[in-house]
């Protein structure tokens, strides 16, 4: 069995990306979904060694059970990228209870059980990596997609304490990157616009992130560190999303 890699939202945008990544280092990636299932059936077909597990991380233990499946019949699964968010639209002014709720659920909670879980159970004969994506706002917060910030603060935070309490041989790392896809109902030229807002006024490609990942699971950076990759965007101080900021739109 070759060396394992659960990639989950692995079937499209930036998921898709560190999954092609590891599939063509030589890994056996397993793509998860929720609803984009016809997108990573497309995906695992073009790949040398792969295949697709759904699950739906809203509810609650969901995520739990689908790593201890996996853990029972993976024989040499060695890494863990918690890559599926979701990234709902709310501000600082007003906290809206269901959708802080649910953004915590799928992008703080389900990440920390599935890895504490993974690392609990997967049998592995070369180390066990968790690799849990946040963003480069914990470092250039901003009032805007509040309860998608705070989860990111949220699963950051985890990361030290569980390098820390992890046993020797595995490491826990956070991957943190800039703006890299159109969001919501950006248009291209918004996008271009919005993604070259940092440091180097360039854009930062999803292969980079996946580059980066894939370093995480194969180099031996200390545990419990973030990469930044965002060229240079967690350097400034933004007062809005950089999708809002392409539209010049002012808040009130």
């Amino acid at each position: 069995m070759k060396r394992t890699a659960l990639i989950t939202g692995g079937g499209k945008r930036i998921g898709a990306a560190i999954t092609r990544a590891f599939a063509d280092a030589g890994w056996h990636a397993v793509i998860h979904c929720n609803s984009s299932g016809r997108e990573a059936e497309a995906l695992a077909a073009t790949l040398p060694s792969a295949e697709v597990v759904q699950c739906d991380l809203s509810r609650p233990g969901a995520g739990v059970t689908m790593i201890a499946q996996l853990a029972e019949r993976l024989e040499d699964w060695r890494v863990l990228v918690n890559s599926a968010a979701i990234f709902p639209p709310d501000d600082a002014e007003q906290l809206e209870p269901e959708v802080f709720s649910e953004t915590m659920q799928v992008n703080a909670k389900a990440p920390v059980e599935m890895a504490q879980t993974f690392l609990a159970r997967a049998h592995s004969r070369g180390g066990k990596r968790v690799i849990q994506l946040t963003d480069q706002k914990l470092a250039n917060p901003n009032p805007d997609f509040f309860s998608y910030t705070i989860s990111k603060h949220a699963i950051a935070a985890s990361v030290p304490m569980m390098a820390m309490a992890g046993e020797p041989g595995s490491r826990v790392y956070a991957l943190a990157p800039g703006a890299i896809l159109a969001s919501h109902d950006q248009s291209p030229a918004e996008a271009e616009v919005s993604h070259r807002l940092n440091l180097l006024e360039r854009r930062t490609s999803a292969a980079e992130v996946a580059e980066a990942a894939l370093f995480l699971a194969e180099g031996w950076l200390e545990s419990g560190q973030t990469l930044f990759v965002d060229s240079g965007q967690s350097l400034l101080r933004q007062p809005r999303d950089v999708l809002y900021l392409a539209r010049k739109e002012e808040r009130p």
